[in-house]
C-alpha cells in the first residue's frame, strides 16, 4: 500500500469526525427549532404568528457556529418539506412553503448562518453590544424575506407588508436578541465552561 494510500485511510476517521461535530448539532439543532416552533399565539391582524422560532435561530448561529447553525436550520426545513409536523402549529408538508410564512421560513438558514459568523468575527469576551448587532443583522434578514414574501403574496406594498409582518414583532424580537446576547455575550461564554468551543473548532 502506497504511502498516499496509507494517509488517505488514516485522514478519513478524521474527517468523519470532523463531519460529526457539524451534523450531529445540526440534528440537534433542528429538533430544538421543531420544539420551539410549537411556541405559536396567532396575531389577530395578521397571518404570522408570534413563535419561539426567531429566538431559536439566533441561538443556534450563535450556539453552534456558523456551518452547524445554517445546517440546522437547513435540517428543519427539509423535516417540514418531508412532512414532519415541525412548523408552527404542528403544522409540515410542501404547502407551508407557498404559504404566507414562507418568506421567513426560506431566510432561518441563512440568518442562522450570518448569527455564527458575525459573532465569530465581531465578537470577543463579554462584547455585548457586538453581539447585540450580530443578532440584529441576523434578525433582520429573516424579517426581510418575511416581508418581501408577504408582499409578493398578497399583492401589496411593502409598506403594507410590513404592517403585516414586521411592526408588530419588533419588540418581542428586540427582547429576544437582547436574551441571547446577555446569555451569551461573547458566543462561546457558556460553551468555553463545557469545551463546546473546542469542539466547535475542531480542536477536540
Amino acid at each position: 500500500m502506497s504511502s498516499a494510500t496509507n494517509t488517505s485511510v488514516l485522514s478519513m476517521p478524521a474527517a468523519h469526525a470532523r463531519l460529526a461535530r457539524i451534523v450531529l448539532p445540526a440534528l440537534a439543532g433542528s429538533l430544538f427549532m421543531a420544539i420551539a416552533a410549537q411556541i405559536s399565539i396567532p396575531v389577530p391582524f395578521s397571518p404570522v404568528p408570534i413563535t419561539g422560532q426567531t429566538l431559536a435561530v439566533l441561538l443556534m448561529g450563535t450556539v453552534l457556529g456558523a456551518r452547524a447553525g445554517g445546517l440546522a436550520m437547513l435540517c428543519y426545513l427539509g423535516e417540514g418539506a418531508a412532512g414532519l409536523p415541525v412548523f408552527a402549529g404542528g403544522t409540515g408538508g410542501l404547502i407551508v412553503f407557498a404559504g404566507p410564512t414562507a418568506g421567513y421560513l426560506v431566510a432561518f438558514p441563512l440568518a442562522a448562518f450570518v448569527a455564527g459568523a458575525l459573532v465569530d468575527r465581531l465578537g470577543g469576551r463579554y462584547a455585548v453590544v457586538p453581539t447585540l448587532l450580530a443578532l440584529l443583522c441576523a434578525d433582520a434578514l429573516v424579517f426581510v424575506g418575511g416581508v418581501v414574501w408577504l408582499a409578493v403574496y398578497f399583492h401589496v406594498g411593502l409598506p403594507r407588508a410590513a404592517e403585516l409582518g414586521l411592526w408588530p414583532y419588533v419588540p418581542g424580537d428586540l427582547a429576544k436578541i437582547v436574551l441571547v446576547a446577555l446569555a451569551f455575550p461573547s458566543g462561546r461564554s457558556l460553551m468555553n465552561l463545557t469545551g463546546w468551543n473546542l469542539v466547535r473548532r475542531g480542536q477536540i
